[in-house]
């Protein structure tokens, strides 16, 4: 099949800056926290992409720019072919049913005031889907669908468990029959026992309705389990994009290395003998970030190059992308 047309988000040099301002009357803009800096790649139909990262790299901005809920500050994110910051409002407002988002916070992301049935119901009211009685019997069918009692609807959200209130979320983020969600890290802060299960979930629904997903996490192995493919993000950039397996076992990037050198395998003789990388030094701030490439203030074999160019976003292999000038040495780092 030509990869072309199963293409559902393109994002094509994608860039968030928030400004930072001083003073209280006229506010001048004295620079930019660089959450997202010129970033490419494409999600296709019915895969799951996993999006991996320090906290504070970019990823859940990154998201929420895909979605237009933040405005990019430059570059293009197709839908389908359309570009989302160039399509009307109101056209926009009706695109909004096929692409959602799961948000990371089940205790922040549902209104404490309204019951559980008017907060599923709610994108159905908002895009004037049925009336009250087929509104009723879509979200019992979207609770039963989630694997949560139908009767619960008249209930308030605390009186429920952390996993059912994201299971709360993900119904209400199926309420209009998405094509695509954004899994903005909907495990975290949950308990481990229950993240397996609203894991399970959100695979069998991808199954059943033929869902496409960005999941984004901190959790490699995770990660692993749910994604078709991985990418692997840095202080704003993508530093790495490939095939899950192919990551796991070719990965080409000094971070991605390091980073996955900390994933536990579940073989103890192994796992004794191999080698750990531990990176030097704290996260630069987003805000002054390093010239060149950004990771080179950690990085265990940057070289003078890594220090003055931005490294260029290369497919290296076959489907296999990376941003690194000293990819041999890198790999060498695992042996």
């Amino acid at each position: 099949m030509n990869k072309e047309k199963n293409i559902l988000v393109k994002v094509d040099k994608l860039v968030k800056y928030f400004p930072i301002t001083r003073g209280i009357v006229f506010q001048k803009e004295v620079g930019a926290v660089k959450a997202v800096d010129n970033i490419s790649f494409e999600i296709r139909e019915g895969e799951t992409l996993g999006l991996v990262g320090e906290s504070g790299c970019g990823k859940s901005t990154t998201g929420r720019t895909i979605l237009q809920l933040h405005e990019p500050t430059s570059g293009h994110v197709y839908y389908r072919g359309e570009d989302l910051s160039k399509i009307p409002a109101n056209k926009l407002r009706k695109l909004r049913r096929n692409i959602q988002i799961i948000f990371q916070d089940p205790y922040a992301s549902l209104n404490p005031r309204m019951t559980i049935g008017d907060i599923i119901a709610e994108p159905l009211e908002i895009h004037n889907i049925g009336n009250a009685k087929t509104s009723r019997e879509r979200v019992q069918e979207l609770l039963n669908l989630v694997g949560l009692n139908p009767f619960f609807i008249k209930r308030y959200p605390h009186e429920f468990s952390g996993g059912q209130r994201q299971r709360i979320g993900v119904a209400r983020a199926l309420a209009l029959n998405p094509e695509f969600i954004v899994c903005d890290e909907p495990i975290s802060a949950l308990d481990v026992s229950v993240q397996a299960q609203v894991v399970n979930l959100l695979e069998e629904l991808q199954e059943k309705f033929n869902l496409t997903y960005l999941f984004i996490a901190h959790d490699l192995s995770m990660v692993r389990h749910i994604s078709d493919r991985i990418a692997v993000m840095y202080l704003g950039k993508l530093v790495e994009l490939a095939d899950r397996d192919a990551l796991f076992n070719n990965k080409m990037h000094p971070y991605s290395i390091s980073l996955l050198s900390a994933v536990p395998i579940p073989d103890p003789p192994k796992e004794r003998q191999r080698k750990r990388i531990i990176l030097k030094g704290d996260v630069p701030s987003p805000a002054n970030v390093p010239s060149g490439c950004r990771f080179h203030t950690r990085c265990p074999i940057a070289e003078e190059i890594c220090k003055r160019e931005d490294p260029p976003w290369i497919e290296k292999e076959t489907d296999h992308w990376v941003a690194c000038h000293l990819v041999e040495k890198a790999q060498r780092l695992m042996l």
